[in-house]
């Protein structure tokens, strides 16, 4: 006696996780992912250090990139002397004092004394721009101040 064939079905997959999953692998990725804030208008290309630290809290840097204009654009506009940019922004000497303070206004009140700001100059810029550029931060009470470099190769 044989048994009567039954035709046997594949099981319904159970997705009731898949969104679950889906959130979290979401979530990873915006975690993860780090968007450029500023985009640059000027060129820099950082020096060569061999003492250096890492960056310890980003949420309290500010930067201030020096350098020479990128898009022929702007070279047509200011010329190929180096400038300075404040966010999107090429901006003067002047203007620093005013970026220092909206900076320090869109901080939470206990961190503004630990602000850093960070140059990120060409290392062909001239020490006269670093140094007008430090005494108006020096003006602007922004006092704590890095220079951004990369490792020496070996």
């Amino acid at each position: 006696m044989s048994r009567p064939k039954k035709k046997r079905e594949v099981p319904e997959t159970n997705t009731a996780s898949l969104p679950d999953l889906v959130f979290t692998i979401l979530f990873f990725f915006m975690m993860i992912t780090s968007m450029r804030e500023v985009s640059l208008k000027v060129q820099f290309r950082s020096p060569v250090a061999t003492e250096l630290t890492k960056l310890e809290k980003k949420s309290l840097a500010t930067y201030i990139y020096v350098g020479r204009p990128m898009s022929t654009e702007l070279i047509a506009k200011m010329g190929t002397e180096t400038r300075i940019q404040l966010n999107d922004q090429i901006a003067e000497i002047t203007d620093v004092a005013n970026y220092i303070a909206q900076e320090k206004a869109s901080m939470k009140e206990e961190d503004q004394p630990f602000m850093t700001t960070y140059i990120k100059a060409d290392y062909e810029t001239s020490m006269g721009i670093i140094t007008d550029l430090k005494q108006a931060l020096r003006e602007a009470y922004a006092l704590k101040i890095s220079y951004s470099a990369k490792p020496k190769g070996k």
